[in-house]
């Protein structure tokens, strides 16, 4: 049963090195400006949760709200910790807006993952 959050958050780690190492390469070549790749950094942790949420909801029994709302809450309880304990960045309206979105995007892949399971 662990194996399935361990292989999402698996899921969610690729997709999201892949995608800043995709991030950094155009950078460093200037193809994108900087506010360009400051929108793209912002996406890049949705995109993941959200293809992280997909595939959990793809490998779940049923409620796969439920499941996208367990992985979002262990990736956001990694991340706070990171940023807070390791930035010392304290919580703003913002964080917490971000944060829901993430949560939310988590929740809406994986309902589409559980809803693509059941069609096929």
């Amino acid at each position: 049963m662990i194996q399935k959050y361990l292989k999402s958050l698996g899921v969610i780690g690729i997709v999201f090195l892949l995608l800043i190492l995709l991030t950094t390469i155009f950078s460093y070549f200037d193809w994108f400006s900087s506010t360009v790749t400051n929108y793209i950094k912002m996406t890049i942790p949705i995109v993941s949760l959200l293809i992280g949420g997909f595939y959990i909801g793809k490998h779940s029994k049923e409620n796969g709200w439920l499941e996208g709302l367990k992985i979002g809450f262990i990736f956001l309880i990694v991340l706070f910790l990171l940023s807070y304990l390791g930035f010392q960045k304290g919580m703003h309206l913002k964080t917490w807006i971000y944060y829901s979105i993430l949560l939310i995007s988590s929740i809406l892949g994986s309902m589409i993952g559980i809803n693509k399971k059941k069609e096929n």
